[in-house]
């Protein structure tokens, strides 16, 4: 079972003291599509395919790369994002999901100093001081020559405390191209480089959309891509230099909070989540934190199944139902099935994508797709994002899954808002930070659903899996 941040019912907390010694290192970047993805994705291959367990996470809220580390090491990946989980959930996520691995690997997200405010709070420079991790920094060197030394010798300064050991050149066109590079960078900054992969010609390894990377589950030559990544590794970075930095890591100690059960095991409730290409945006802790909580979890097709199976409850987290739109709408007897179930009192907790499901239709491309109608709204896809970010609410009316007054952490990243209906539909939260669905308001409410924008981790949405569950069981013992 994996990390979680907050604790089941009939459970006591205990507070034990964490130790960490294992190798690990950060790969960060300069900025958005510096190659960090591939680059990852490729030592972890390296690394796997020499034999070794690598215990692979995602800095910040990102669903989509965090995919493909899982696919390149064969093991759940996690998220670590100190604004979602603070930073004690961080090193709780952190401790209880390395210790059976070889390796460590951290995937920087953005920018290396790229945070939430001008002082680069929550940054993957700020979480690999937290890890005590030293970093290996990709730098695209697309038409810069010396000039990137510049850049490397800027981020040494920037953070004295940060251990910035090292540099993977991206994109260099040539051999005399790469000499000049490496030289000014290790002359000027004084740190190696590990490695310096070419331009990839007609490389379309890990195409991308309007959400960033496609999802390996969409992928259409997924077969090899990781054995294809870890050759591109192999044949242009010193791996065998890369891992004995990631030795070099020193030993982290924490108290963490662990879980001790005085009281006897309940029967587990039903929760059936959809889970297919269509639908793949769930946080592994999420997950976790519902089994831990007393359900056994259901995975459904959205776009297959023909009904709802036997369950006491419904998670449908986020994707890409409009690029699956059709095969969705087609689908009548599932969509029939949930409302049904809906109408019935049936506990459903969805977002994103899963509110997109809950709606009564969407235009997308021009082409409008109807849905559940559990909301009567209608939506549509615009081609630029109409919520990106760190989102905050307070919840301020009542609701089947949070008290009044609680405070919820996540993030929103959709291209989808309501173009009619919703006015006279009930919202939950008061957004602080973010959009929401319209007015500063997301979280709509019918029955025992609950539908936003807002992507949550458990660790920054207190009480959510227990309620989900007790929710659930409410309705398992009413049956």
């Amino acid at each position: 079972m994996g990390a979680i941040s907050s604790f089941p019912i009939g459970k006591a907390q205990q507070t034990t003291k964490l130790h960490c010694g294992k190798p690990r290192i950060v790969i960060a970047g300069t900025g958005g599509d510096s190659g960090k993805t591939l680059i990852s994705m490729g030592l972890t291959a390296s690394w796997r395919l020499s034999g070794h367990k690598v215990a692979v996470f995602k800095k910040g809220p990102d669903y989509i790369d965090a995919a493909w580390l899982e696919f390149a090491s064969g093991t759940r990946a996690r998220n670590l994002d100190t604004y979602m989980m603070g930073r004690e959930g961080v090193m709780d996520s952190f401790q209880r999901n390395c210790p059976d691995a070889d390796l460590c690997l951290i995937e920087g997200n953005r920018g290396l100093f790229d945070g939430a405010d001008k002082a680069g709070t929550h940054s993957t420079a700020e979480l690999a001081k937290l890890l005590k991790a030293p970093v290996i920094l990709v730098k695209d060197v697309t038409k810069v020559t010396r000039t990137a030394a510049v850049e490397i010798l800027g981020c040494l300064k920037m953070d004295p405390d940060l251990n910035l050991a090292g540099v993977i050149l991206n994109r260099v066109a040539g051999s005399r191209h790469e000499r000049v590079v490496r030289e000014s960078i290790e002359s000027i900054c004084g740190i190696p480089v590990f490695g310096a992969i070419p331009k990839l010609v007609n490389e379309k390894l890990l195409p991308g959309r309007h959400l960033g990377l496609i999802t390996p589950s969409e992928h259409p030559e997924l077969k090899g891509i990781g054995e294809k990544t870890a050759e591109i590794i192999d044949k242009y970075t010193d791996v065998n230099r890369i891992t004995k930095l990631a030795e070099t890591s020193p030993v982290l100690n924490s108290d963490s909070q662990s879980i001790e059960s005085h009281s006897a095991p309940r029967e587990a409730v039903r929760i059936a989540y959809f889970s297919d290409s269509a639908f793949t945006f769930y946080y592994q802790d999420n997950l976790d934190a519902l089994q831990a909580a007393g359900a056994e979890l259901i995975p459904v097709s959205s776009l297959e199944s023909p009904l709802l199976p036997r369950c006491d409850g419904l998670y449908i987290g986020g994707g890409f139902p409009e690029t699956h739109a059709e095969r969705l709408s087609l689908n009548r007897s599932l969509i029939e099935s949930v409302k049904n179930n809906i109408e019935g009192g049936l506990p459903v907790y969805a977002e994103c994508g899963g509110l997109i499901y809950l709606c009564r239709s969407i235009t997308y491309r021009g082409k409008s797709f109807s849905f559940s109608d559990v909301f009567p709204v209608d939506l549509e896809m615009i081609t630029k994002p109409q919520g990106h970010g760190y989102m905050e609410v307070e919840v301020d009316a009542e609701n089947p899954f949070f008290p009044q007054k609680t405070i919820i952490r996540g993030h929103e990243f959709h291209y989808s808002r309501i173009a009619k209906g919703g006015e006279n539909i009930l919202s939950a939260y008061k957004v602080k930070r973010g959009v929401g669905c319209s007015n500063k308001r997301d979280g709509l409410v019918y029955k025992n659903v609950l539908a936003s924008y807002l992507h949550i981790h458990t660790g920054g949405a207190p009480g959510w899996a227990e309620n989900f569950v007790k929710k659930a069981r409410d309705l398992k013992v009413r049956k």
